[in-house]
């Protein structure tokens, strides 16, 4: 059974429990002639304030949400550029012609993400074939060749880790490539906005300019909290997002 399925239903039953139980105790009080009405206690207030308490712990979540994956991506590409360039780096231990095709390589690599895959990657939040293609022979190029001495040796394994530390980065960057909240999470902030903004007009609200300005105020806030979650929602494809900066830091000639 689909989850917009079960949601729909688990609501529909919310709603209809709700209402069946509000008709038969206005009816019960309708039959209660010593009823007076002015006695009821008034819950407009109280469920306007849940609403808006509800709504705001919801919408505070998803902004941190959004903001901690956001900040996840810029560590995940900081991490795949300084493991590379530790890879660059201590490939000096090896031969000349070992030493100049592992840094080849790895430019190579570093330049096809900065200018080829990261427009692509913003563009379809996906990342590109030639992309795994090109850290692969990065890889080979590393794990191939076989130290002759110790000096050679110390820098084998820890540029072996660096790799893995890359490779991982980069399933990590393709992980977060894409929108990192689901389709029911925004049908709940969206839904959660319009009732709240809705919420101003069962409070009879009159067009004195105190509360026109202070309803278009507090309409202009959710829209843009909300797009503030839309913008991040996605780290590398929007207004604030994050950047191929830690490849042109470290490897500046590219």
């Amino acid at each position: 059974m689909s989850q917009w399925l079960v949601l729909g239903i688990a609501m529909a039953a919310v709603c209809g429990v709700v209402l069946i139980i509000t008709v038969l105790k206005d009816r019960r009080i309708a039959d209660d002639h010593d009823h007076d009405p002015t006695e009821t206690p008034d819950v407009i207030e109280y469920l306007t304030m849940m609403v808006g308490v509800v709504y705001a712990i919801v919408l505070g979540l998803a902004i941190a949400g959004v903001w901690e994956a956001r900040s996840a991506a810029e560590d995940t590409v900081r991490a795949e550029a300084q493991a590379l360039h530790e890879v660059s780096a201590r490939a000096r231990a090896y031969p000349a012609p070992v030493r100049d095709r592992i840094r080849s390589d790895v430019e190579a690599y570093v330049s096809y993400v900065v200018h080829k895959e990261w427009p692509v990657m913003s563009d379809q939040g996906q990342l590109t074939p030639q992309g795994a293609e090109l850290l692969t022979k990065v890889r080979a190029d590393v794990t191939d060749y076989h130290p002759r001495n110790d000096f050679e040796g110390q820098s084998y394994q820890p540029m072996v880790d660096q790799i893995a530390v890359a490779d991982g980065a980069r399933n990590a960057r393709a992980d977060a490539a894409d929108s990192t909240l689901p389709g029911v999470v925004w049908f709940g902030l969206i839904t959660g906005g319009a009732i709240s903004v809705g919420i101003m007009f069962t409070l009879q609200i009159r067009r004195s300019g105190r509360e026109m300005l202070m309803a278009g105020l507090f309409s202009a806030l959710i829209a843009f909290l909300l797009f503030l979650v839309w913008d991040f929602d996605s780290p590398f494809s929007r207004g604030i997002s994050a950047s191929a900066d830690p490849f042109r830091d470290l490897f500046p000639h590219l």
